[in-house]
């Protein structure tokens, strides 16, 4: 198959057989989890019922990622990523199953400690997080030839999101008809599925170093490369803070129980929302990139995920809701997929462990505490206000960064 084949090809990296099975391996070890994330949600909100104890499981996760991201990028530089990515695949695995016993057979453990167990459990997934990230991204990067990077960071949105679709749908419904332990029974065996697929794919070297490092240098060479070029920290930065403020997904118990009163099985449908409309985009951008005035798209693109995430503080129907987190979830696999490229395609082969995990602090920045900031804000200024305003701050980002970072809006891919 010639180059300019390849390249108009929307199906040209999943031909690849490798590639496959990282994407149905990642699948189940996505889907495993989001459902671990809404029945976790939902298990620590009926405890509680307290916004502060939601935004308190992103905190807990970030923190242990936080500090082992940036050797984690070190070690996926020097170690074989497969082992990495199996390594930590397998701790979620055992970390479901902790969650599945102290749910179902050891209710002594919740009734001394409170939540105090789930949140230590939350917390070793999270140094496992630390080490999957720059590892499994690096190693995807590996499976495809150069060529056709973009159109395997887009198939592996699609994958990724097609996970953010099933994990808090399923998620969410096995919790409201069958309960908290079928729920987490489910989602350990989903992530050793996901082990077992991973296995099956072929080992690549680790790329040579260019040239030679001790360790700090090595540690901080990934910030040093994402801190002077302006095009990669610029859109890091965009992502960073806009999912920081616009973050509503872990307040959706809430609003799904005082707002939209839909109780479990309305919250699985809301947290699949966003993914649905992100699937969506990813098809359509399989068959038209988004690389042309890539830039220009990124801005606009995050400008709507921010105006979505407003109009949905205002939402009273449940049906208007969906299509709302729908919409931004469009907006934001647009964003996901040029930042990806960008991110991959600027980026030395032999340093991706440690960018990847530079974008990983970036990413978890945004998510984790993000919702640590959404429960916070919501305590503080009520439910409603705290979106509006986390959707107003992301406006305001978008901005910030079209007048500061002229590279990135000319930016054409």
């Amino acid at each position: 198959m010639s180059s300019d084949t390849v390249k108009t090809d929307a199906y040209a990296a999943f031909r690849i057989k490798d590639f496959r099975l990282f994407i149905f391996s990642r699948f189940f070890l996505t889907v495993a989890i989001q459902m671990q994330s809404v029945i976790v949600g939902w298990q620590i909100y009926g405890l509680t019922h307290d916004a502060l104890s939601l935004g308190l499981i992103g905190l807990s996760e970030v923190i242990p990622f936080f500090c082992v991201t940036l050797f984690a990028g070190h070690i996926a530089d020097i170690v074989s990523r497969k082992k990495i990515t199996l390594t930590t695949n397998i701790i979620y695995s055992i970390c479901a199953l902790g969650l599945l016993l102290i749910s179902t057979e050891f209710h002594s453990v919740i009734n001394k400690f409170g939540t105090l167990p789930i949140y230590s459990i939350i917390f070793i997934t999270g140094i496992a997080r630390g080490f999957l990230s720059p590892a499994q991204i690096s190693f995807a990067v590996q499976l495809v030839p150069h060529e056709i990077l973009g159109n395997a960071l887009t198939w592996n949105s699609v994958s990724w999101q097609t996970a953010e679709i099933s994990g808090p749908a399923i998620g969410g419904l096995i919790c409201g008809f069958y309960g908290i332990g079928t729920g987490y029974s489910i989602v350990t065996f989903l992530s050793i599925v996901g082990a077992c697929i991973f296995v099956l794919i072929k080992d690549r070297p680790i790329p040579e170093k260019t040239k030679e490092e001790n360790i700090w240098q090595s540690l901080t060479a990934g910030l040093r490369f994402v801190f002077t070029n302006q095009i990669v920290l610029s859109a890091m930065t965009l992502d960073m803070f806009a999912v920081f403020f616009g973050g509503a997904v872990c307040i959706l118990p809430i609003f799904s129980d005082q707002i939209l009163h839909t109780g479990a099985k309305g919250l699985g449908f809301l947290r699949a929302a966003p993914a649905i409309g992100a699937v969506t985009m990813s098809v359509i951008q399989a068959y038209w990139p988004p690389f042309r005035k890539a830039g220009r798209n990124l801005l606009f693109a995050v400008s709507g995920f921010g105006i979505c995430i407003i109009l949905f503080a205002f939402t009273r129907n449940f049906y208007l809701a969906l299509f709302v987190l729908m919409l931004s979830g469009m907006f934001d696999n647009v964003s996901v997929v040029i930042r990806g490229t960008i991110t991959q395609i600027h980026t030395p082969n032999e340093m991706r462990g440690r960018v990847s995990a530079v974008n990983g602090i970036f990413i978890s920045s945004s998510n984790e505490l993000g919702s640590f900031e959404s429960g916070v804000m919501a305590r503080l200024l009520g439910l409603i206000t705290s979106i509006v305003f986390g959707g107003s701050m992301t406006v305001l980002v978008v901005g910030a960064v079209r007048k500061f970072a002229p590279k990135l809006r000319k930016l054409s891919l």
